[in-house]
């Protein structure tokens, strides 16, 4: 219900203080999203329609979305639009992620006995990237909002993979390849020493996450922030995917290489087209 919360905290009121017919509406669609991430998501406990087992992964998960909410409850508090922006990126970021996991790998798992449930829950950051990048673009033109919001996602996609990969830590999932047991390999549940994957990845992110709050902190770039970590992080997990036990669909490179190149092509595009429209209104980067 914490959406919900959001939703009337930020939504207009009339003189004697009653939530009008929008912040109605705007409820509806929160309960809406609420029953839909029970049913996509491992919810931990009583939470969960399909999955009543705990698990830690579900956990984090979930943590990860109310960190985000609380992280973007305070910016929605100025217009309150940017629920709606907010609603479209969680929403159009889940749609991406389970897309982009049903073309790298999903399809590849239909004759497995259990593949409902890995269908169910198989998802992809990069696919999320994508979809939520969308799903952002497409509700600020629809709702004419013009103001940059990407600063803001650069803080809150970082901290949200952050939880998410010691969720896979925790869960035994997205291994790094077989390689030779070393200092810095993990042991899988087998005892087989791999290349830490999510480790690698969870630091990528912490770091990512520093550099941010720092052009955040010097005002280097404003606007730009989450192109930039777009272009990073689609180019790190390219290179990093090699690392990874993940499908290779076209010779050496898997669906998620693939993903990740979109990845680092949006944020560039985006980069670009944010600079040009800068220059030609510099009064909005102020």
């Amino acid at each position: 219900m914490l959406l919900c919360f959001i939703v009337f905290a930020v939504s207009s009121q009339n003189d004697l203080g009653d939530v009008t017919r929008d912040s109605v509406y705007f409820i509806e669609w929160c309960n809406f999203i609420i029953l839909w991430l029970r049913v996509t998501i491992q919810l931990p406990g009583s939470l969960s329609m399909v999955f009543p087992q705990s698990t830690a992964y579900g956990w984090l998960m979930l943590a990860g979305i109310f960190v985000s909410i609380f992280m973007w409850s305070r910016l929605a508090r100025r217009d309150e639009r940017l629920v709606l922006v907010y609603i479209a990126a969680l929403a159009s970021a889940f749609l991406g992620a389970k897309l982009v996991y049903l073309a790298a790998e999903g399809w590849l798992h239909w004759h497995d006995e259990n593949r409902w449930m890995i269908l169910a829950t198989g998802k992809s950051i990069t696919g999320a990237l994508l979809g939520g990048y969308a799903g952002v673009e497409i509700a600020k033109r629809l709702l004419a909002y013009r103001g940059a919001t990407g600063d803001w996602f650069a803080v809150i996609v970082p901290v949200a993979i952050m939880l998410g990969r010691v969720g896979c830590v925790l869960h035994g999932c997205c291994l790094g390849r077989v390689c030779e047991a070393s200092w810095f390999t993990m042991n899988d549940a087998a005892g087989i020493a791999r290349w830490p994957a999510a480790e690698v990845e969870f630091i990528f992110n912490a770091l990512m996450l520093v550099i941010v709050l720092i052009f955040r902190w010097r005002k280097v770039l404003p606007g730009q922030h989450f192109h930039i970590y777009l272009m990073a992080y689609g180019s790190f997990r390219f290179a990093h995917e090699f690392l990874r036990e993940t499908p290779q669909i076209v010779g050496p490179i898997s669906g998620y290489q693939i993903a990740a190149l979109g990845v680092a092509a949006l944020g560039l595009w985006g980069f670009v087209r944010r600079r040009n429209y800068l220059l030609k209104h510099p009064a909005a980067g102020v």
